[in-house]
């Protein structure tokens, strides 16, 4: 993660510093604001990678704030924290445009989780889809369409999907690193513990297939991701 950036608009002092604290602590660069109105302030003077705001507050509720928000940035995530789950209060929120909702008191990992899903599928969303089908790697000539990955003049290999996938991702990723939520999000649209570890089986296949390119490489950037690297 590269501390990503949150502006948190809570009028609970003790709710909003305990939030704050928790979040920092989760790896996420975090500023508090204690209304609507410094909230908004703050915003256009900061960059942000997502917001999350109360929606009772005196002055300027959540809801105007989102407004005002959303006419500076249309894309930024939102996510609302609620203390009642009023359906008519709901449905205003996801009109007025908010990625997710949460009702006090809610599990702080629920909270992380949707953090963590929003920031990745705005991730995916701005990197455009290549149409690339065709890699050299080192000594390997690898063709994403027909899965085959072919080694010098001996016969190629046919890739099950996930791994063509996976190493396509890699490729196109060529000696820069492919994080870990990136592929778990596009191959298995899922990121949890259970597909983490089956990314991990399909790696270590990968890197079988091509151990007989010395030059050629996967490495494990610890908590990150993976990174395809070819060594002159």
């Amino acid at each position: 993660m590269d501390n990503k950036r949150i502006l948190l608009v809570e009028d609970d002092p003790n709710f909003g510093s305990i939030l704050k604290e928790y979040l920092i602590i989760n790896g996420y660069n975090v500023t508090l604001a204690k209304n609507g109105i410094e909230g908004f302030e703050r915003f256009k003077k900061e960059d942000f990678d997502l917001c999350l705001l109360d929606v009772m507050m005196p002055y300027k509720d959540g809801f105007t704030l989102a407004k005002e928000i959303r006419e500076k940035n249309e894309n930024i995530p939102l996510i609302f924290l609620t203390a009642k789950t009023l359906k008519d209060d709901v449905l205003k929120g996801f009109k007025i445009g908010a990625d997710d909702y949460l009702t006090k008191p809610f599990d702080s990992e629920v909270l992380l989780a949707k953090i963590k899903s929003i920031l990745n599928r705005r991730v995916m969303k701005v990197v455009p889809e290549s149409t690339e089908v065709s890699f050299q790697i080192g000594d390997f000539q690898f063709n994403s369409k027909l899965r085959l990955l072919g080694y010098k003049a001996e016969e190629a290999i046919k890739l099950s999907p996930k791994e063509n996938q996976l190493l396509r991702l890699l490729a196109l990723n060529m000696n820069d690193l492919l994080p870990r939520e990136t592929a778990l999000n596009k191959i298995w649209r899922d990121d949890n513990y259970f597909t983490s570890r089956s990314m991990d089986v399909y790696i270590a296949k990968l890197r079988k297939y091509l151990k007989a390119d010395k030059k050629v490489e996967i490495l494990n950037i610890h908590g990150e991701g993976f990174r395809l690297v070819i060594s002159s």
